[in-house]
């Protein structure tokens, strides 16, 4: 079984994910993770993530990069933002990311093209989304926890940027999947939103007959 989970950034479908993988048994990947790789390895190699060229060089990255904490910051989610609009950045993340959601038994992908490029045929297939403000605030929390030194209506400019650029990108733009489940985390606690999650998967595998 495949469960593909689309969204934006920090709209909880990062959690969601793993929370699925681990009620249902299955391997998860965070599909970001690669994006961020490929800037963090532009970063490193001094090119520049607009370039087209600099950023494909950089999607041969070395596995030991996935394991780097950078990958998470603030600044790397900007550079996989800019990156992954790369069409050549996206043919060359392509296979990696089928192969896993199609190895034996399935898998619990998240990221912004899993419904509609990677896995269209995903058993389950969910779009998360939040606003802005929320979003805001979940990122700010995490940061100053870090002892990050960053304001809410900068990370909100940012979020809003970002959000701008995945819709509207000429290569798999970030959008909710014909057939997938929304669900707003907005207002609901991490918990409330995992229970929604596992029961809107549920919904759609009694509609595929994968349930009594």
């Amino acid at each position: 079984m495949i469960i593909a989970i689309d969204g934006p950034t920090a709209s909880g479908k990062g959690t969601i994910a793993k929370a699925l993988a681990a009620h249902y048994g299955l391997p998860h990947l965070d599909t970001g993770l690669l994006y961020r790789a490929v800037g963090r390895q532009v970063f490193l190699s001094g090119g520049n993530p607009d370039d087209p060229d600099h950023a494909l060089a950089a999607a041969d990255f070395p596995e030991t990069l996935l394991d780097d904490p950078d990958l998470r910051s603030e600044a790397t989610g900007a550079l996989a933002s800019r990156v992954s609009i790369h069409p050549a950045v996206r043919a060359a993340l392509l296979a990696r990311q089928q192969a896993f959601a199609r190895q034996p038994g399935g898998a619990v992908l998240d990221g912004r093209d899993i419904a509609t490029v990677i896995a269209p045929e995903a058993e389950a297939k969910l779009f998360i989304t939040a606003s802005v403000a929320a979003r805001a605030l979940r990122r700010w929390a995490e940061m100053h926890k870090r002892g990050e030194d960053v304001t809410r209506e900068a990370i909100e400019a940012d979020l809003a940027m970002r959000d701008e650029r995945d819709r509207n990108r000429a290569a798999a733009p970030l959008r909710q999947a014909e057939g997938a489940a929304l669900l707003d985390t907005s207002a609901l606690s991490i918990e409330a939103a995992i229970a929604a999650a596992i029961a809107l998967v549920e919904q759609q595998l009694v509609t595929k007959g994968m349930r009594p």
